[in-house]
This record gives C-alpha cells, sequence and structure tokens, in this order.
C-alpha cells in the first residue's frame, strides 16, 4: 500500500521562498548516475548537462558520480564559467556492515576533498548553501531485489544488532564529514535499509543526522511527502524535489520488479505533471522554515529512441514550475 495523502489535491501556492532556498539541477535528471555512467553508451556528456542547468536558470548541481562532471581543477573551472554552485555530492555506504565500511568511509574522504577542491560558500540569504554530503545506506542483495516490498514485509529491516551497528558507523561517518567543516544529510532511498516511514523514524531516532528528504523515494517506500515535510521539518536540512507517476510505481511494485524498472517505466516526471502535490509540499517546506538547497530530480533512463534535448526541455520547464511559485 502507498500512502496516499499528499497524492494530488488542491492547494494554494507557496509563499515566497526566494531567499532561504537554493535551486539545484542534477546529472540523475539527464539519465547520468550510478547505474549509467560508464556503462549506458547513451549517457550525455557532462558538458551539455552543465549547460542545460546553466541555460534553465538553476543556482547549483549535484555531483552525480564522481568525476562525471570533471575532478579537481577541471570541475572548478566547469563551475565557476557557468555561476553553478555544488550542491551535493551522494555516497552510498555499507552503514550495517562493519568489515565493509573501511572503503565507503575512504571514498566519503574523496568526496569530502571535491568539496575542498571548490570555493567555499555559504552566503544565507543570498541564495547559495555550502554542499551537503549526501549519505545513503547501501543497502543488501535481498532489498536491491525489493524495492518498495519492506513497507508491507518487515522481515526485510534490520534486526536490533543490525540497527545498532547501522547508528554507530552513522556516527563516524558524519563525524568525519563535521571534522571537514561539511554538515551531513541522510538520503532515504528505494532498495535500501532506509527506505520505509517505520525505518526512517528509526535513523532519525539513532542519529543526529538531517534528512534528505526525497519525495519520489518516499512514495516506492510507502510514504507521504507532504506529512514527512510537516512530521521531520526539524531535522530535514536538504531536499530532492521529484513528482512521481503513482501507477507506474504501484505497477513495479505489484509484479516484484527493482529500481531500474521504476525509472526505465518513467516513474518520475516533469513538477506538476504527475501525482503529488507539490504546491503542497512547498507550502508546508515554507511554513517550516526550510533553508537550504532544494535539488530537483527527474531521475531517468538515457534512451536512443529520445532526443538529447528532451531531458534539457523537462529541466527548464521544472526551474520555470518553481519560478513561478516564489523559488
Amino acid at each position: 500500500m502507498i500512502d496516499d495523502r499528499s497524492i494530488r489535491r488542491t492547494s494554494g501556492r507557496p509563499a515566497d521562498l526566494t531567499a532561504s532556498i537554493a535551486v539545484a539541477g542534477a546529472p540523475v535528471s539527464f539519465g547520468a548516475f550510478e547505474v549509467t555512467v560508464g556503462i549506458d553508451p547513451h549517457v550525455p556528456g557532462a558538458i551539455s548537462v552543465l549547460d542545460a542547468v546553466q541555460r534553465a536558470g538553476y543556482a547549483g548541481i549535484d555531483l552525480g558520480p564522481p568525476g562525471y562532471l570533471g575532478s579537481g581543477v577541471e570541475l572548478r573551472q566547469r563551475l565557476e564559467s557557468r555561476g553553478l554552485h555544488l550542491a551535493g555530492g551522494y555516497l552510498a555506504m555499507p552503514f550495517s556492515e562493519p568489515d565493509r565500511m573501511a572503503p565507503a568511509l575512504e571514498e566519503l574522504r574523496s568526496l569530502l576533498d571535491t568539496f575542498d577542491s571548490l570555493p567555499l560558500v555559504g552566503r544565507v540569504g543570498e541564495g547559495v548553501f555550502p554542499p551537503r554530503p549526501t549519505l545513503a545506506d547501501a543497502g543488501s542483495e535481498a532489498r536491491r531485489r525489493t524495492p518498495g516490498r519492506a513497507h508491507d514485509d518487515p522481515s526485510l529491516m534490520l534486526d536490533a544488532a543490525g540497527w545498532s551497528r547501522f547508528g554507530e558507523a552513522v556516527r563516524r561517518a558524519a563525524g568525519i564529514c563535521r571534522e571537514r567543516g561539511y554538515e551531513p544529510t541522510f538520503h532515504h532511498h528505494g532498495a535500501s535499509y532506509i527506505e520505509t516511514p517505520d525505518e526512517i523514524e528509526e535513523m532519525l531516532s539513532r542519529t543526529d543526522v538531517g534528512l534528505c528528504l526525497d519525495t519520489g523515494h518516499l512514495v516506492i517506500g510507502g510514504g507521504d511527502p507532504l506529512r514527512a515535510v510537516t512530521e521531520w521539518s526539524a531535522r530535514i536540512n536538504h531536499l530532492h524535489l521529484k513528482d512521481v507517476r503513482r501507477s507506474v510505481i504501484e505497477r513495479v511494485i505489484a509484479r516484484e520488479g527493482q529500481m531500474m524498472d521504476f525509472w526505465r517505466e518513467g516513474a518520475f516526471c516533469p513538477l506538476g505533471d504527475g501525482d503529488l502535490d507539490v504546491d503542497g509540499i512547498l507550502r508546508a517546506l515554507g511554513k517550516a522554515g526550510f533553508s537550504g538547497w532544494l535539488v530537483v530530480e527527474q531521475d531517468m533512463l538515457p534512451s536512443p529512441d529520445q532526443s538529447p534535448e528532451r531531458a534539457a526541455v523537462d529541466q527548464q520547464r521544472n526551474r520555470e514550475y518553481l519560478r513561478a511559485r516564489g523559488i
């Protein structure tokens, strides 16, 4: 069952949030992410993605897979020449598996090195914020086979010992981020051990890390984004804003599909075209006093049958949608 409390309903426009929110694009909205870069020959080049994000008027961009947008001086020059800031970088880590954490922590340090190579920004009130280390759980083979099903099958969740390991590992990773001057955020994700509302609640109770609310992945996990903004407002420090096609999500879950099926079948769509009450979510964010990066994500897989410009047009539309609502 998918909670439908924020599925399309009529609500007023959000208040002006321009001063407290910076809007970023993301490579995943162009089909460039961990499961495609270096694998799928149809992934667009970094320059075309950066140019499209700049043209659409975004203030920043998420990092995507390390190296995709460039590295070191090259990355800095590519961002600076387009007036773009880095919003964050995503890293899935095996938090409940101590034997696998050491290399993951090295990956985290490398991510922070990338952040360090860029100009330090944080002019709150001017629409720019520091990048967020965006931590996520790497899940397991069992969870990767069952996205969207733990909501109705608690046997897929961590046991007490697993939660203890998880909490300790997250505290360690967060400590590394803070020692380097970055405040992390935790991204719940389909096919991971932090997918359902109950798992998110447990994560919040065991750690002091802020929450990266992803409105699309929350629906996959059986949650309600509007309720999440209200109930978890004190912990939300980063936002991945998606609209969703509920029928696609329900169909993939019903036939026991995997994450690739959500992406392949178009579960995520332009803002306003799907079933979420995006205006209601934005209004709730404003009421809660959210301040930080809002990253627009429309996860998709590149296809030889679609024009490369299709994603650029969608991301222009998404930016215009938010601009019309005072963001």
